[in-house]
């Protein structure tokens, strides 16, 4: 059976036909196995973007953002006490500071009172003694005893 220019031998047609049988089994079976392999790929896949992980992704970023909403509230919270305990902080400092001020007016006043009062003291007791201690003066100064006069001079 004359081919064109192309004539096989018959032997070389038979070697082919043995080698490519298994040779195509073997690629037939690789062939199957990646199709199979690219299926559980892909079924993988749509579970991770469109099925059950992807719901509870859903659900972890739901849980995540209300999480994120209560921790932001609870700063803002945070914040108002901070600002609350500062303000009443100040404001116990300077009543503080009034009373402060107010106790070392009075204390003051009382002192000045009390210096005052003794100041008095001294000087009508000073001016009792002055005739006294003035002829005891005069009496060194002059050599003579000198009679202190118990009236005042002015």
């Amino acid at each position: 059976m004359p081919l064109g220019p192309i004539n096989p031998d018959v032997e070389h047609m038979v070697v082919a036909a043995m080698l490519f049988g298994p040779l195509y089994f073997f690629v037939r079976r690789m062939v199957l196995r990646l199709n199979r392999v690219l299926e559980d790929r892909a079924t993988i896949l749509e579970e991770v973007t469109g099925g059950q992980a992807a719901e509870l992704r859903r659900e972890a970023e739901e849980i995540r953002a209300a999480r994120e909403a209560m921790l932001s509230e609870a700063r803002r919270e945070a914040a108002r006490v901070r600002q609350r305990a500062l303000e009443e902080g100040a404001a116990l400092i300077a009543a503080a500071r009034e009373d402060g001020v107010r106790e070392r007016g009075e204390v003051l006043a009382d002192g000045k009172a009390g210096i005052e009062a003794e100041r008095l003291a001294a000087d009508t007791e000073l001016r009792f003694h002055v005739p006294e201690l003035a002829s005891v003066l005069a009496s060194r100064i002059v050599g003579e005893p000198v009679a202190a006069t118990t009236g005042s001079g002015r």
